[in-house]
């Protein structure tokens, strides 16, 4: 899978995440002004929602960042077959780099 659609595929899913959280929110409001014995309960229901919420964006970017370093190893790979030389891992230029800190 190319990187590109991997991290698309991961945005669609935050996004996804993002939006259950806020309907799920407008829901947990609506349903707390309607029955004020229920606001505890769906206190509680929205922040174990969120926190859900919070564990799978960081799984998820856990996995686009091992998604990015295989295909970044693969494109390596494949440029060796090909007898190039691969560029560095960092595209950065540190040359002029001026201010007052170490490295």
């Amino acid at each position: 899978m190319h990187p590109a659609a991997f991290a698309g595929a991961a945005m669609g899913r935050l996004t996804h995440y993002a939006v259950s959280g806020l309907v799920g929110a407008a829901l947990v409001r609506g349903a707390s002004k309607a029955a004020p014995k229920a606001k505890p309960a769906a206190r509680k229901a929205m922040v174990g929602g969120l926190a859900g919420g919070i564990v799978a964006a960081r799984w998820l970017g856990s996995a686009a960042e091992e998604a990015r370093l295989k295909a970044g190893d693969m494109m390596a790979e494949a440029r060796s077959s090909l007898g190039e030389e691969a560029p560095p891992p960092s595209a950065v230029d540190f040359d002029g780099h001026e201010h007052d800190h170490e490295h």
